[in-house]
């Protein structure tokens, strides 16, 4: 869940960055108003994205998902920021959704193997009945 989750996040910054001369060109904002916003929230995914082994990084993961599709509601003519941020919010939420659902198969999958191990024997073989 973790890996996919920082893929959706390093993937974000980029399209983030790319945001910026859209924002300045299009929006009308300033260079240092465009690259604070955007490029800030660029870097916090950036930052993010490498620090998904933490539990709280996923918390705020999800905040700065809904920060993103915020501020292209914020500033006119950015619309398109919140409709890629949306999708990638999607993406957030599908990995981590299917994520621990593979993670519980896993711990399941484990916890059946123990089980089956630890009624086998050590060795996990089966001992041997002599038929005579």
């Amino acid at each position: 869940m973790r890996t996919l989750c920082a893929v959706v996040l390093a993937f974000e910054s980029l399209v983030l960055a790319l945001a910026v001369p859209v924002a300045i060109q299009l929006a009308g904002l300033s260079g240092p108003v465009g690259g604070g916003v955007w490029g800030g929230l660029a870097l916090a995914a950036l930052v993010l994205a490498c620090l998904q082994r933490h539990t709280w990084a996923m918390h705020a993961g999800t905040a700065l998902h809904i920060i993103v599709v915020t501020s292209g509601l914020i500033v006119p003519g950015m619309l398109g920021v919140t409709l890629i941020g949306a999708i990638f919010a999607a993406l957030w939420f599908g990995g981590m959704y299917l994520g621990r659902r593979t993670e519980a198969e896993l711990a399941r999958r484990e916890q059946l193997e123990a089980t089956q191990i630890g009624s086998d024997g050590p060795t996990g073989a089966r001992p041997e009945t002599d038929t005579s």
